[in-house]
């Protein structure tokens, strides 16, 4: 009988320390912002190479000090919350007017019903979605501020491959992190956008972008924004030596788009295109392996109207050479229907050019949709 009470004793002491640990020691779950992951491209056929963090051998030739300075104080921290009221992400985004215009991408924002935005001073204010586009994963947001610092745009049609860019973000809710880096390649299409006309003609760097990176800077020597980061080729989700920018051109006609129109009007030359190859260069005489060539002409389309034919390549608009698919794509996408371009191109060996090319919407038609 005196076993059977100790053992009772000791099971209500038992049970009565254990009540007392979980209420001293438990905390209910916090929601937390999960950052908004760089779109991914993992390759099927080649498997990307794994890089560690660069180590300097010597200082790079370009000093960053000055334009850091001038960048990070337009960089954002975007907290995005979904309609449903639970699930959070973040990215960033760029100031680009001083009453509170900013730019971040289109897979930020998605699905989302609030935006909060952290400003460099570590202010937060509420955002309004003006508009975003999937084909070219951009969207602008609006805050109601004043005496903002925006960044300045820069033309990136003059970036040349090598040189040196910085790439201002919020990668793991870390704000206002700087990393360097040069461009590799431009006009880069990595099929991971959605939609029959999204334009990928991405500038391709090795400046670190992870988690959070989404929507940052990509800048110039002079601190001139020359691209929006948006994209990583990985494996695991975190940098890996690929990162990708939409070109500041691109984002300049499709933020003013969205900006006056609440949408992107998007002009289209009407035709089928593809890469030309050696085959096909040796087969029409042409000097380059380089150019667009066209498979087929929609009937009333923009082309059709200028006369282009099937078998013709395109290479250039407007003066800007347009060597492969995303290079034309890029500088089509840059106009909107009822604007007149000039083109250059090669039919049966020899160049043509044609001037006032009036270029035409997606429902061929060469009026702005209101």
């Amino acid at each position: 009988m005196r076993n059977v009470f100790v053992n009772a004793l000791v099971a209500l002491i038992s049970s009565s320390f254990s009540f007392f640990l979980f209420h001293q020691f438990y905390q209910p779950a916090v929601a937390v912002a999960e950052p908004a992951q760089p779109v991914r491209l993992v390759g099927n056929e080649e498997t990307p190479v794994n890089t560690n963090p660069r180590e300097w051998t010597q200082l790079p030739p370009v000093d960053f000090v000055a334009t850091s300075k001038l960048v990070t104080a337009a960089v954002v921290n975007i907290n995005t919350q979904s309609a449903s009221g639970y699930r959070m992400s973040s990215g960033s985004g760029v100031i680009i007017s001083s009453d509170g215009y900013i730019i971040t991408n289109h897979h930020v924002v998605e699905d989302g019903s609030n935006f909060e935005v952290t400003l460099y001073d570590k202010r937060k204010l509420e955002a309004k979605l003006i508009g975003s586009d999937q084909t070219t994963d951009l969207a602008l947001l609006k805050v109601e501020a004043r005496n903002l610092r925006p960044v300045a745009y820069g033309d990136s049609d003059n970036v040349e491959v090598g040189q040196w860019v910085m790439a201002v973000g919020n990668p793991f809710n870390l704000s206002s992190t700087v990393t360097a880096g040069i461009v590799s390649a431009k006009a880069r299409n990595i099929n991971i956008l959605r939609g029959s006309y999204a334009i990928e003609s991405f500038i391709q760097t090795d400046a670190v972008v992870n988690p959070g990176n989404s929507g940052g800077a990509l800048v110039n020597e002079q601190g001139e924004l020359i691209g929006i980061n948006t994209a990583i080729i990985s494996e695991s989700g975190g940098y890996e030596g690929y990162s990708f920018a939409i070109p500041a051109n691109l984002v300049r006609k499709v933020i003013r788009d969205i900006r006056e129109f609440g949408e992107v009007q998007r002009a289209i030359l009407g035709v089928g295109i593809s890469e030309v190859t050696d085959e096909v260069a040796a087969d029409l005489a042409l000097p380059l392996v380089a150019g667009v060539y066209i498979t087929n002409v929609s009937r009333e389309s923009s082309a059709a109207e200028a006369g282009l034919r099937s078998g013709d390549v395109i290479i250039s608009v407007n003066g800007i050479k347009t060597n492969s698919v995303p290079e034309l794509q890029e500088q089509v996408a840059l106009f909107r229907p009822g604007d007149r371009i000039s083109l250059e191109f090669y039919r049966e060996g020899q160049k043509f050019r044609r001037d006032n090319v009036t270029l035409k919407g997606l429902e061929n038609s060469a009026s702005l949709r209101r």
